[in-house]
């Protein structure tokens, strides 16, 4: 029984989970959790609020969701989310797929794109979001609905390639087991440092490879990685474990097991972002104390202390080594490469026109992001994605909303490691399986 409420404290998810705010709801609308920590009962009680949500029920009706399904979402989602109209549609002047199937990975267009999976090794030790993860509004992932209900990566590249498979179609029971049906393509296993990714990718590749209508030789994939906020978390707990040399090591293990063994692919990396701002969001709920102890690393040293000095440092050593490990062309082949996407490599938390934090983009735990939040996540992706080597976006803030840009006439192809090409690419038939791995609970 320990290690069962244990396991849960310790994962509960990053990317896709959204909090609750005790005050809108009524008291028996909450339950009660025994927080283990350091191997030792430390009864905390936390109420956290069993968001409901049948997908079968939320439906559209002008609006995200209709108006009766609000109870049930207001923090979950976020009231901007849940209240704002149906986005307007998103068309470009070309949403067509090759003609025949690239050959090349510097000639695959988004509406190649067949299939779209993630795996996320986030820090996600949120109590607050138990017991649901909403992983169908996740930026990466999140298949709920289309584009017009929510901006997710999914959604987006469904608009040029509506056949796409993978997407993750509903929320998820924390802990409790489930088939590829209910998660999608979602590896994603909460709580996960970098020295588990590899394991991720194993389940990924064995999967796509028995997966019915998926062709593993010839579909090409987009595989999405936000890795490396967890180790940050902890490391002041073993700074050898979590140090940026291990980090290093096991993304160089985990991209090295993809090129030799998935064909056809192409790998998102993107870029950690600054850290510190994190612990400027502050609101005075329970969610938002609890932070302390799934990312005590960053909360607890005093400002300007040795502790926060060194693990800037640190956040900044991850950064810049992942830089040097994707500069060349070590991960570039005719039929694989990794980019690396660095849209939040200077990223602070969004704020409102006096200067203070906009905590709408914020959960009740005052670290993840509400679909408010997700939505920036996915168009900056998207954009980086369609935007040169050198010439991609680094956005400051999400305090402005990002801006959809299409793929161009000239170049309306994923941008991947550039190289120079003697002749136009030969093209065969194709499918673009898109799979994400991301790994941290904060998208």
């Amino acid at each position: 029984m320990t290690s069962k409420v244990k396991d849960n404290v310790n994962q509960s998810s990053f990317t896709e989970g959204f909090c609750h705010d005790k005050a809108s709801y009524p008291e028996d609308d909450f339950m009660q959790f025994k927080i283990f920590k350091s191997g030792q009962e430390k009864m905390l009680t936390t109420r956290v609020l069993f968001a409901v949500c049948l997908v079968a029920a939320c439906r559209v009706d002008g609006y995200t969701l209709k108006e009766e399904d609000e109870p049930f979402h207001l923090d979950v989602l976020g009231t901007d989310f849940l209240r704002q109209p149906l986005h307007p549609p998103f068309i470009c002047p070309d949403m067509t797929p090759s003609p025949s199937v690239p050959t090349s990975v510097e000639y695959v267009k988004a509406a190649d794109v067949k299939v779209i999976a993630t795996a996320i090794g986030a820090n996600g030790s949120t109590i607050v979001s138990i017991p649901f993860e909403f992983r169908h509004v996740s930026w990466s992932i999140g298949g709920y609905g289309t584009y017009q209900n929510v901006i997710t990566l999914a959604n987006i590249f469904k608009l040029f390639s509506p056949e796409l498979l993978g997407p993750s179609p509903v929320r998820m029971l924390h802990g409790q087991p489930a088939t590829v049906n209910e998660t999608g393509f979602n590896f994603a296993v909460t709580g996960h440092n970098t020295l588990n990714v590899s394991d991720q990718i194993r389940h990924m590749i064995d999967t796509f490879k028995s997966y019915p209508g998926l062709n593993f030789e010839e579909d090409w994939k987009v595989v999405t990685m936000m890795i490396g906020m967890n180790d940050i978390c902890d490391y002041c707990k073993d700074k050898t474990l979590f140090s940026p040399d291990r980090f290093i090591h096991h993304m160089t293990e985990a991209l090295d097991m993809m090129m030799k063994e998935i064909p056809r692919t192409i790998v998102n990396v993107v870029q950690i972002f600054p850290m510190k701002p994190l612990r400027d969001v502050q609101r005075p709920t329970l969610g938002c104390q609890l932070q302390k102890s799934f990312c005590s690393c960053l909360v607890q040293p005093e400002e300007n202390s040795p502790e926060l000095k060194e693990l800037v440092e640190v956040n900044y050593e991850f950064q810049r080594r992942l830089e040097k490990l994707l500069r060349g062309e070590r991960f570039f082949k005719k039929d694989f490469a990794v980019v690396l996407q660095p849209y939040l490599e200077k990223a602070v938390p969004p704020t409102l026109p006096d200067g203070t934090i906009d905590l709408s983009f914020f959960t009740a735990d005052c670290f993840h992001f509400t679909v408010k939040g997700h939505e920036e996540l996915a168009k900056g992706l998207w954009n980086n994605m369609f935007q040169a080597n050198g010439e991609k976006e680094k956005i400051k803030s999400f305090s402005e909303p990002i801006k959809l840009i299409c793929p161009t006439k000239e170049h309306p192809y994923i941008y991947t490691r550039p190289r120079v090409v003697s002749s136009a690419p030969k093209h065969s038939s194709v499918a673009l399986t898109m799979f994400l791995i991301s790994g941290f609970h904060y998208l």
